[in-house]
């Protein structure tokens, strides 16, 4: 319990010192720029207080229970007499989780349910809640597999990551204009508060079980495919849906030709 106390109280000084610069800023803009008095100072008071409590147990969950988690499901995926072989192919059940890990965390993640709410509502629904993050979830898991299959062949990073973003170059020419600044957005706020935890833990949890890997070289990474491979799925998922109410609005236009041709021969 003392032991508990005592790393208790250094994560939560440490959140002191980490958000004070934060909290500087905007008071030093607020009072000295633009010279406004602060609204409800008490309620901001007691926001604050929620903000460190909040942010302090979470990197003490973190420690205590997600990078754990992550390293031991990754230690025990490629335990060799849970895999039977040492082939890549031999790893399914590792791009499995991957997959299933990296779909769940972003579909639960917050700030990606914030950005989906707010671009359904100035698109006017035209944008649907549900579509963003099904979109986004995918490209996360799609990416975290391909991540952990580099992981097991020990292949260069740099090699996906530069293919990953010519293709990106190549679809924001031909992707819908209204849809580009949101998919690029899009792979920014996977990487936040639930999806990262879990996707460092089972990159470096790999590194380390898989032979002949090197945890700095290999571990690291995951979190770049979780950032890439959304632009690409919301863009795709962008350019689908556009196609699909193009061919939508030429059967329509196909059909009421007919309609209006059969009107006039029987006239």
């Amino acid at each position: 319990m003392t032991e508990f106390l005592t790393e208790a109280l250094r994560v939560f000084l440490g959140t002191i010192r980490d958000v004070t610069p934060i909290v500087v800023i905007i008071l030093g803009f607020r009072l000295l720029v633009l010279r406004r008095r602060l609204p409800n100072p008490g309620r901001l008071l007691m926001g604050f207080l929620y903000v460190l409590v909040g942010l302090a147990l979470f990197l003490i969950g973190l420690e205590a229970a997600l990078f754990p988690l992550g390293r031991s499901m990754a230690e025990q995926l490629t335990d060799p007499q849970f895999l039977g072989g040492s082939h890549w192919a031999d790893y399914y059940w590792v791009y499995i989780f991957a997959f299933a890990i990296g779909f769940a965390t972003t579909i639960a993640e917050p700030a990606l349910i914030a950005v989906a709410i707010k671009a359904n509502e100035v698109s006017g629904g035209s944008v649907g809640t549900w579509g963003l993050r099904g979109a986004v979830a995918l490209g996360v898991g799609l990416g975290i597999t391909l991540g952990a299959w580099r992981i097991v062949i020990g292949a260069p990073i740099h090699y996906f990551i530069i293919a990953g973003y010519i293709v990106v170059v190549v679809q924001t020419v031909f992707a819908p204009r209204a849809i580009i600044p949101l998919a690029y957005d899009s792979g920014g706020v996977t990487t936040s508060t639930v999806t990262v935890p879990l996707v460092a833990a089972l990159g470096l949890g790999l590194a380390e079980s898989v032979p002949g890997r090197n945890v700095l070289i290999d571990g690291f990474g995951l979190i770049a495919f979780a950032s890439l491979f959304p632009i690409i799925s919301v863009m795709a998922y962008a350019q689908v849906t556009e196609w699909l109410q193009r061919r939508e609005m030429r059967r329509t236009k196909s059909d009421e030709r007919v309609d209006s041709e059969a009107i006039r021969e029987n006239s």
